[in-house]
């Protein structure tokens, strides 16, 4: 069964919920100039990547390749340039950090301890970011209020120190989502089939059963508070995750140096 035959089921209000989002779209790109997509190449991604070739606004788009990714979301690269003329950004992160932090804490390291898969989030993730965003007035999101009891307060346009977040599907439902897909001929991510409606790095990423919440087949050992990479973590930390009892402290986790000492 796809994932289209599955889920896309459009809610009452969907025509007002499209307006809305290429209007805001729209809006931003005059306002927070320039403009990026950070994209995932998740579902929700893909139709926000759609919804800009159809608007025509000014905005790059840029993907941050883990180095853990699986192959079907790396395909989607090309088929995203082919399909809407343009060309992905692609951030990684840096090779030297990568292979230190691995050869130090092993390539399971983020089954070891909430600190050491924040860490190589922060390397994999964070650093990269920080680097796509750099000049950027405004960054284009696919968060939406239904992912998770964390994401339930996204606003439309959150204010940031330096610049804005852009959730133009913040309102959407799942249904909305693949409704747009199917409509559109959007290309998605064959996972999305498999029943992974949350896609990240490859050791993180687990297919749900139906009925699970979206983001439980992300970072599934760690309890429900954990399952935030850093990327959307509310301004006052509010989103941040503590360290679950049921994980026993790395016997050397208080030796890890950050990733400026490991860079150096």
């Amino acid at each position: 069964m796809s994932a289209i035959s599955l889920y896309a089921k459009p809610s009452p209000t969907f025509a007002q919920k499209l307006k809305a989002s290429k209007a805001l779209l729209q809006s931003a790109a005059a306002q927070y100039a320039p403009l990026t997509q950070a994209s995932s190449l998740g579902a929700e991604d893909m139709v926000i990547s759609h919804l800009m070739a159809e608007t025509g606004i000014a905005a790059r788009i840029f993907v941050l390749d883990t180095g853990m990714l699986h192959e079907q979301t790396l395909a989607l690269v090309g088929r995203l340039e082919a399909r809407y003329g343009v060309k992905v950004d692609i951030y990684q992160p840096d090779p030297v950090v990568a292979e230190k932090f691995v050869a130090e804490f092993g390539s399971d390291a983020m089954y070891k301890s909430l600190g050491l898969r924040k860490t190589c989030c922060d390397f994999r993730k964070m650093e990269p970011l920080a680097r796509a965003l750099a000049g950027k007035k405004g960054w284009i999101t696919g968060l939406r209020r239904e992912q998770s009891h964390a994401r339930a307060e996204v606003h439309d346009v959150e204010q940031q120190a330096e610049r804005a977040k852009i959730n133009p599907l913040a309102d959407w439902a799942w249904g909305d989502v693949w409704h747009f897909i199917a409509v559109n001929n959007v290309p998605y991510n064959p996972l999305h089939d498999e029943f992974f409606p949350s896609i990240g790095c490859a050791p993180c990423t687990r297919a749900v059963t139906l009925g699970e919440d979206f983001r439980s087949g992300r970072w599934w050992w760690e309890q429900e508070s954990a399952k935030e990479c850093g990327l959307h973590v509310a301004a006052d930390g509010t989103h941040e995750a503590q360290e679950p009892a049921a994980f026993e402290p790395h016997s050397s986790l208080s030796s890890i140096i950050s990733i400026r000492e490991i860079s150096a």
